[in-house]
C-alpha cells in the first residue's frame, strides 16, 4: 500500500507542478480565452498564482477518484490544498516583505514549496486514517467546490484589495 500511496503523491506533485508551470502562460498563449483565463492565471496577482496551484489539484483530484476511489481522499485533499494555498501568500509576503522587493525565482520556489507542502501534507492526512467519515467526504468536495467556484469568480469580480492586484498593471482580475 505505501507504495502505491507514495506514487499517487508523487504524480500529484508533478501533475500540478507541470500544469501550474504552463498555467502561467496558457492565458497569453489562448489568444487571452476567458474561458483559458477562469481555470488559469491571467495576471501577476497572488490570487492568480494560487490558481496556478488549485486547478491542477483539482483535476487531479478528479482523475484520482475516478481511477482508484479512496475512503478519506475528499477530506484530506481539501485541507491539504487549503494548506498549499495559504503557503503561497505567506510566503510571498513574509519574504517580499522582508527584502522590500521581490524575486522571481524565489516566487517560483514558493510555488513548488507550496505544491510539495499540499502533497506532503496529503500523503500523511491520508495515511493517517482520521478522514474517512462520510460528513467529512462531504465537507472537503464542497470545500473545493466553493474554492473552484471563487477562484472563477474573482478572475472576473475581484474585491479590490491586495491580494487581486496585479502589481504589473496595477489592475484587478482580467483588465
Amino acid at each position: 500500500m505505501r507504495k502505491r500511496f507514495d506514487i499517487w503523491t508523487w504524480a500529484g506533485f508533478f501533475t500540478a507542478a507541470v500544469l501550474g508551470t504552463l498555467g502561467h502562460f496558457a492565458y497569453d498563449w489562448s489568444g487571452k480565452s476567458l474561458l483559458v483565463g477562469a481555470f488559469c492565471a491571467v495576471n501577476e496577482s497572488t490570487w492568480e498564482h494560487m490558481k496556478l496551484l488549485f486547478f491542477p489539484v483539482l483535476l487531479f483530484t478528479a482523475v484520482q477518484l475516478c481511477l482508484r476511489w479512496e475512503s478519506g481522499l475528499l477530506a484530506a485533499r481539501a485541507v491539504s490544498t487549503t494548506a498549499g494555498l495559504v503557503a503561497i501568500p505567506a510566503l510571498f509576503y513574509t519574504y517580499s516583505g522582508m527584502l522590500g522587493r521581490t524575486v522571481d525565482w524565489v516566487n517560483i520556489l514558493i510555488f513548488y514549496v507550496a505544491d510539495a507542502a499540499l502533497f506532503g501534507l496529503d500523503s500523511r492526512l491520508r495515511r493517517s486514517g482520521h478522514f474517512r467519515a462520510p460528513w467529512l467526504q462531504t465537507a472537503g468536495a464542497l470545500w473545493l467546490w466553493l474554492l473552484a467556484f471563487l477562484f472563477v469568480w474573482w478572475t472576473f469580480r475581484p474585491p479590490h484589495i491586495g491580494l487581486f492586484l496585479d502589481p504589473v498593471t496595477g489592475q484587478y482580475g482580467i483588465a
